[in-house]
């Protein structure tokens, strides 16, 4: 199989502010907290136009005061991941075309970020995202469509239909998942070894 990196694999460049923006809408889930705090170290002015989202589930010990210290013009901490997606999404439809969107941490985080974004009309590509944390990955199964999160390992088990799965590096943004395959499809029963996935 080749191993090279699909078109469809996202890349991230890492949080960096764009000035031109007139408001800067920030959703950052615990991993993400020290790359928005990178980002906006000394940034005042943008601050003062800035919303920070974020999920504080698993912010780091000091996290959640850093990013109180920066000072952004609103900071929102939600409970969960997916209450903070229902918030990101409540408030981009008030927002106007001149906010830039940032989200930092756990790609599969990322993906339905940028996921709902699209969904509101917003260009994936504009979106300016930071991967930090773990090689966890969100993982669809082709063939029962079952989505599992945090695997870290191919093959695995795909706890919708039992398959052992290979995952592939092909992302879907509308999923915000990778496809997983069946590894034994020619011969049943015959599984590789798993081996951790890379980042």
């Amino acid at each position: 199989m080749n191993t090279d990196v699909m078109d469809s694999r996202p890349t991230y460049g890492g949080l960096r502010l764009d000035p031109r923006a007139k408001s800067h809408l920030v959703v950052v889930d615990g991993d993400g907290a020290p790359a928005v705090l990178d980002a906006f170290a000394g940034a005042e002015d943008e601050l003062n136009r800035t919303t920070i989202l974020c999920a504080h589930e698993d912010v780091a010990a000091g996290g959640l005061e850093r990013l109180c210290a920066l000072r952004a013009a609103r900071l929102q901490l939600s409970g969960s991941s997916e209450d903070l997606l229902t918030e990101f999404e409540r408030v981009l439809d008030g927002a106007d075309m001149s906010v830039r969107i940032y989200v930092a941490g756990r790609e599969s985080f990322i993906g339905k970020v940028v996921a709902s974004a699209a969904l509101r009309g917003v260009v994936p590509d504009s979106v300016v995202a930071e991967r930090r944390g773990g090689v966890s990955r969100r993982v669809q199964c082709v063939h029962c469509k079952h989505i599992d999160e945090g695997v870290t390992a191919s093959p695995y088990r795909c706890s919708g239909c039992g398959q052992h799965l290979l995952v592939r590096d092909h992302f879907s943004r509308r999923l915000a998942a990778f496809q997983g395959v069946r590894i034994d499809a020619e011969i049943p029963g015959e599984v590789p070894p798993a081996m951790e996935l890379a980042s």
